[in-house]
């Protein structure tokens, strides 16, 4: 009886065991045959890591004269990353204590319990620390924990040309300026190293699965914005605003050979380094490009300058001058009462009689009225030519602005005779000026550019071409356009400040600004567009804006925007070391 129960107790366990085996085998399959895929790649992930290689942002230079100096450059930073469930828990504290030794200000809220989290597998514990820093923490050689190197954009120029630069922001992404418009070319590509890892999260060379996909930085840009005229531009623009008891304005300096922007400065204005310290984000819009508004009496260059190239007038013809003119009805008036009599077409230019600019442009038409036949060719050559109403293609933010078409409701006659002396119309400063370039150079439109090309690997500058897009006036005409600014301009006070030797033109402006939906001539916004040249004809223009929003203040183109003109005017005459007039 014993013996039986002995060889039971023993048949029962080689069962047991049999299926044990079983079991065991059929595991061992399931693990190595069915699932070896899914096992392999949980492996594989637990010990190969992907590093992202950042792209070296592009650099941004402007000009010196003829040499391209470097604006804005790439400071390295570094972002302490950990793998939690790498971590040393032995090291944990320790790590977290040379954090805050180390790193400071600069680590993440909730660092220490984030650490603690053996669920995840990725946490950031401290963003934007230095090359040293990061030296030193890497000298502890925690388990688990890795640099991420990145970088910041840092400003050698400080706040000059913030509207042209813009900045870039915490993700990495530009932000108006050429940062934000250029920010595809400027940013190059990220790279990627796939590789497997030590504890330490130290690439190794082994692992059949290893990728490494280089870097592509980004281009290194040179913009056609002179850095000295820039500061210049910037000092004269504040200096007349302060003097004009003003709260805002811009300034553009173009060349009219090929529409380089010389400088473009706003007031106020920001430092792009310290962006995130900006309370009001309307600092960093660029009025100049991004602001649409009524110019005033500055268009009066371009009514003219249609009706002359159109034969209706010359600068000699006359036209009798009264106070005030009946347009459909509406009244419309000059703001110089009292030269009413016989006046010729430079009469009215020089004293700014809108009475003479509807006049003009009645004659594009039937003589009497600004019909739809004169409203067509006004609008050809506003629009189509001069580029009014439509992005230029700067490469910069910019705002389109808007002209009523002539056959619309809107583009009726009596705001086709206030677009004669630029009211009821919205434009851009950057489009006025390249407009008025193509005024004074021979008739030729560029678009207006700030970038001037490349800096490649060698250091080099590779220059963009600049050509000529259309043909806006006839040489002719822009030459009898160059002689009434000139004359407009003599026929100011602005120009006993000029320098002898010189052919100075301008015109000014004054236009009643918009308040409750009504214009009102208790508030009024000032420019001044004029150009600057001598034996080798126009090579510079300058326009200036002056403003004050809702201060109800009343500004005056002559007095508070010609100076500033004036200004930037002599200083670029000794810069560019302009030859006077034979």
């Amino acid at each position: 009886m014993q013996r039986l129960i002995i060889r039971s107790r023993t048949g029962y366990l080689a069962i047991v065991l049999l299926v044990a085996m079983a079991a065991f085998v059929l595991r061992l399959f399931q693990l190595q045959i069915l699932q070896y895929g899914k096992y392999t790649e949980l492996a594989r992930a637990s010990q190969q890591r992907q590093f992202v290689i950042p792209a070296e942002r592009g650099k941004i230079y402007m000009m010196d004269g003829k040499t391209p100096v470097p604006v804005v450059l790439n400071q390295a930073t570094y972002t302490v990353i950990a793998d939690p469930k790498a971590v040393d828990d032995k090291e944990r504290n320790q790590i977290i204590t040379s954090l805050r030794e180390i790193a400071g200000g600069e680590m993440t809220d909730g660092a220490a319990e984030r650490l603690a989290n053996k669920k995840s597998r990725y946490e950031v514990l401290a963003k934007n620390i230095t090359r040293t820093q990061a030296e030193k923490l890497k000298e502890k050689n925690f388990a688990g924990v890795l640099y991420q190197q990145g970088s910041v954009r840092s400003y050698p120029e400080g706040g000059l040309g913030a509207h042209v630069l813009g900045f870039v922001n915490v993700a990495g992404e530009g932000q108006y300026g050429v940062e934000g418009s250029l920010n595809n070319r400027l940013k190059g590509r990220d790279g990627l190293l796939q590789s497997v890892t030590d504890v330490r999260n130290v690439p190794l060379t082994v692992g059949k699965n290893n990728m490494r996909i280089e870097a592509k930085s980004g281009d290194n840009l040179a913009l056609t914005v002179d850095r000295n005229v820039q500061s210049q531009a910037e000092l004269a623009l504040k200096k007349g605003i302060e003097a004009a008891n003003a709260t805002e304005g811009s300034a553009v300096i173009m060349n009219p050979k090929n529409g380089q922007i010389l400088s473009l400065a706003n007031y106020p204005t920001y430092n792009p380094a310290e962006f995130n310290k900006q309370k009001n984000a309307a600092v960093f819009m660029n009025s100049a490009s991004m602001v649409p508004f009524e110019p005033g009496s500055i268009i009066k260059s371009f009514s003219f300058a249609t009706a002359i190239d159109k034969g209706a007038v010359t600068p000699s013809s006359t036209y009798n001058n009264t106070d005030c003119i009946k347009v459909a009805d509406r009244t419309m008036c000059n703001a110089l009462r009292g030269l009413n009599g016989t006046t010729t077409v430079q009469g009215a230019f020089n004293n700014s009689l809108n009475v003479g600019t509807i006049t003009a442009i009645r004659r594009l038409g039937n003589g009497s009225q600004i019909n739809l036949a004169a409203r067509q060719v006004l609008y050809e050559y506003y629009h189509d030519k001069f580029g009014f109403g439509q992005k230029t293609g700067i490469e910069l933010g910019e705002a389109s602005g808007y002209i009523y078409p002539p056959d619309s409701v809107e583009g009726n006659e009596v705001r086709y005779s206030a677009m004669t002396y630029g009211q009821s119309m919205n434009l851009t400063m950057v489009q006025v000026a390249a407009g008025f370039s193509s005024l004074v150079n021979g008739g030729q439109y560029y678009k207006p550019t700030v970038l001037r090309g490349v800096i490649d690997g060698y250091g080099n500058l590779k220059s963009s071409e600049s050509k000529s897009i259309r043909q806006t006036v006839s040489g002719d005409t822009s030459s009898q356009m160059r002689t009434m600014l000139a004359t407009a301009r003599q026929s100011s006070f602005l120009s006993k400040s000029d320098k002898p030797g010189y052919e100075i033109g301008g015109k000014t402006g004054t236009s009643e600004a918009v308040v409750n939906g009504s214009y009102t001539q208790r508030e009024t916004i000032a420019t001044y567009i004029g150009y600057g040249g001598g034996k080798n004809g126009a090579e510079y223009v300058i326009m200036v804006r002056v403003a004050a929003p809702g201060k109800g203040i009343n500004l005056q183109g002559n007095f508070h925007a010609g100076p500033i003109f004036t200004d930037i005017s002599n200083w670029m005459i000794d810069y560019m070391k302009i030859a006077p007039k034979e």
